[in-house]
């Protein structure tokens, strides 16, 4: 009989990889986005279907497959003039930007990407995305290997609320703070009857974002800006966020904390739930109630529920530091812009070109940021 090879004698063969690109969004998107990190499993042929659809453009998308499985989806959009072959990757800045990838995605799969993406166009912009971020660093790995130029701007940093860690130094919120909120409370309902109440999954309609734009447009926003930066008017990104919840799986994650003053809406909080992180994407309030902090009163409700629901990090993105360092936040990882230029001339003119790219962004803070769990994302504008 013959005697069985010892299994350590046997040579894996690499993974069969295959590279498509296809014109739209690829059916593909959402089966990548269920195997990627639970932070990043917003990214779905929703998500970038609601971008296009409100901020314009038209997609390709290149996937690879490994033995036969997407492992990568990036959606791409044409962007500045046609002539230069510059794409980006659509999207929402809230939280961030970016494409999903498996969670076991290996350098294999970037450089797959990259060798197609060489074909359809000399650049690609990426971003703004966190430090760390999953298909950014496949990217960069990849570029590494392959000659790309590689260019970053910062744009600010981010901080995170490490709720488990707190809660291992005590109770948090702690019984005094709690105690405050009452008494704020208190004065806040000599206004009227108070509701606090919640909006998630099949629950947003018209009616839910209506409520959420009517706070915006009586808020500091509409008082002191053009108002394009709002996220639920018409004029702002109320087109993004109503047709992201056309997907299921999207809606069951936007979550939001609304406070009713006599039935009529007074502030709101709104978030992203992802697994036991939560992305705090915005919130307001009517100006008419601020002496009694209905901001605060309604964000802390909102932390112990999630704290209920499982949330254990809460990402608050970046700008507006003060409030979220009083609660506890702590700097986190940076957010930043990236470009990828394709090897040969464009390669050589994409490194004459690091310094002017570098000095569009923001300048960094010398302090060195907290490592911190899971990637999220900026409340930045293009």
């Amino acid at each position: 009989m013959t005697k069985p090879m010892p299994l350590d004698e046997f040579t894996r063969l690499p993974p069969m990889l295959s590279v498509e690109c296809v014109d739209g969004l690829a059916a593909g998107i959402d089966q990548v986005a269920a195997h990627a990190a639970p932070s990043h499993r917003f990214l779905r042929y929703g998500w970038f279907a609601a971008a296009l659809q409100a901020y314009g453009g038209a997609a390709r998308t290149l996937t690879v497959a490994r033995e036969g499985e997407p492992a990568a989806a990036l959606p791409v959009t044409r962007t500045g003039p046609g002539w230069l072959g510059l794409a980006s990757v659509p999207g929402c800045y809230w939280p961030f930007r970016s494409f999903p990838v498996c969670g076991d995605a290996g350098v294999e799969v970037g450089e797959a990407l990259l060798a197609r993406l060489s074909r359809e166009a000399n650049a690609l912009r990426i971003g703004p995305v966190y430090d760390g971020d999953p298909g950014l660093e496949l990217l960069r790995q990849a570029a590494a290997a392959r000659g790309w130029a590689v260019l970053d701007r910062f744009v600010a940093d981010s901080f995170l609320l490490d709720i488990a860690a707190l809660q291992g130094e005590g109770t948090w919120p702690r019984n005094s703070t709690l105690r405050k909120n009452r008494f704020h409370e208190k004065h806040l309902g000599g206004h009227g009857e108070l509701d606090w109440g919640f909006v998630s999954g099949s629950d947003w309609d018209e009616a839910s974002f209506d409520a959420l734009a009517e706070i915006e447009r009586k808020s500091w926003i509409a008082a002191r800006t053009d108002g394009s930066d709002a996220k639920f008017t018409r004029e702002g990104h109320g087109g993004f966020w109503r047709a992201a919840a056309a997907d299921p799986v999207v809606a069951d994650m936007m979550w939001a904390a609304v406070l009713r003053v006599d039935g009529a809406p007074a502030a709101f909080s709104f978030d992203l739930n992802a697994g036991a992180l939560k992305y705090a994407i915005a919130n307001s309030y009517h100006p008419v109630f601020a002496k009694h902090s209905p901001g605060k009163l309604l964000y802390y409700r909102n932390l112990v529920r999630g704290i209920e629901d499982g949330i254990r990090t809460v990402d608050w993105g970046a700008g507006d530091s003060g409030y979220k360092q009083v609660i506890g936040a702590a700097r986190g990882p940076a957010i930043r812009d990236w470009l990828f230029v394709r090897p040969g001339l464009p390669a050589l003119a994409g490194r004459m070109l690091r310094g002017v790219w570098r000095r569009s962004g923001h300048q960094q803070s010398s302090v060195t940021p907290a490592e911190g769990p899971g990637s999220t994302g900026p409340h930045t504008t293009d």
